[in-house]
């Protein structure tokens, strides 16, 4: 095992006063390289530069990455009903207990249940998606891109069946396009035995 050498300090090192001196020196160079950007922006200079890597909330919105959870959203089949049979796979799999669905019988026989209610306690949601991976009728997804989730009152936050019917999906332009995995950061596909690429 190596000896290490201890180095002393001098006493001007020791106050620290020549750390804190570059530390000041690298924030206060951000600083003013930002503000003399921002103020260049003002008087109509400098419109392409960025003074900093902030964004502007809410006037600009962050690029959102495909795979990010937002808030839920419940799939309709052809005939405008809900794709739901509520198997109850999404309520038991939810570590935080915020689903709750009423089944009722379906008219169709070839389906057997449909949900009569189903209410989703946002506030109580901690966007893990492990309902999204239950469900065996993909009738449950976190693509929204709603990521402002707020409101006056709990009542605000629960989303029953109306209201998670009417959300979309996040639309494609938010998304930078990319036809390779690798430009997203996301790693490439496993190829399997067959030759074909798995997604």
């Amino acid at each position: 095992m190596p000896i290490k050498k201890v180095v002393e300090l001098s006493l001007w090192e020791r106050t620290y006063v020549p750390e804190v001196i570059k530390g000041i020196s690298l924030t206060a160079g951000h600083f003013f390289r930002n503000m003399a950007v921002h103020v260049a922006q003002l008087v109509g200079l400098a419109k392409d530069s960025r003074g900093s890597e902030t964004y502007q909330y809410p006037e600009e919105r962050r690029p959102l990455s495909p795979r990010l959870r937002t808030l839920h959203r419940l799939t309709r089949r052809e005939d405008g009903s809900p794709r739901c049979v509520a198997c109850m796979m999404c309520e038991t799999v939810c570590p935080a207990r915020c689903i709750y669905i009423v089944a009722g019988e379906h008219p169709n026989p070839q389906i057997e249940k449909y949900p009569v209610r189903f209410d989703i306690d946002v506030g109580l949601c901690i966007m893990c998606g492990y309902c999204v991976e239950a469900c065996p009728e993909d009738a449950i997804r976190m693509d929204t891109g709603i990521i402002d989730l707020s409101s006056y009152t709990r009542e605000g936050m629960m989303y029953d069946l109306k209201k998670l019917l009417q959300l979309s999906p996040m639309p494609a332009k938010t998304v930078k396009a990319s036809t390779k995995p690798e430009d997203l950061g996301l790693p490439a596909p496993l190829a399997t035995p067959g030759g074909e690429q798995e997604h």
